[in-house]
């Protein structure tokens, strides 16, 4: 994929090469949306939003890493609907029915079932405990733990100084570890 083509395709007006650039960010921008929104419904509408913004914002982009910049608009985006929904909650229909299948795209069908039970659980309890954070942490923590992004990248994207990133993502990781602790015993023993 020649990306530098294709966003000055983009920038003239090219849906086609604009949608060949969704196309290959579609799922690191849904997985970073995911981790921050901690509902999948959720994370798609961010992850939809923030595609339309940056469309509609492309002609600002400058030089630079386009990952980056699409990464940023995807928190910023996840930003906005938290506060939102934290003006207006609403229940979800799968927290109302008895099974809530939004993370069974995690399970691969190929493993034993008690191991499938064990990711579950293991996954439920990170993310639980990663829907506690506060949003600011949670972001980074996602940025850097969840998508292995380095600290600068990090604060690039969630348009912050290198420093602010290392005290949010070490607050992060310290209440991540008190709440895991608590979730000892519902953990697998290769877990604990």
């Amino acid at each position: 994929m020649d990306e530098p083509y294709l966003i000055t395709q983009a920038k003239e007006g090219n849906i086609d090469a604009y949608n060949t650039l969704v196309l290959h960010y579609q799922d690191l921008a849904y997985a970073v949306a995911y981790r921050v929104m901690g509902e999948g419904d959720s994370a798609a509408d961010a992850t939809q939003d923030a595609f339309v913004k940056a469309w509609k914002k492309l002609h600002q982009f400058k030089e630079g890493n386009f990952k980056a910049w699409l990464m940023r608009i995807v928190t910023n985006t996840c930003y906005d609907l938290l506060k939102y929904n934290k003006r207006r909650p609403q229940s979800s229909l799968d927290e109302m029915t008895e099974e809530n299948e939004s993370s069974k795209w995690l399970q691969s069908s190929g493993d034993r079932p008690d191991d499938q039970h064990d990711q579950a659980a293991v996954f439920n309890a990170i993310q639980d405990c990663l829907n506690n954070l506060p949003d600011d942490q949670r972001v980074v923590a996602v940025l850097c733990d969840v998508e292995g992004y380095d600290y600068q990248d990090a604060a690039d994207i969630a348009a912050c100084s290198l420093g602010t990133v290392k005290s949010r993502l070490n607050r992060a990781r310290n209440k991540l570890r008190d709440c895991l602790r608590g979730f000892g015993e519902l953990l697998p023993d290769k877990y604990r």
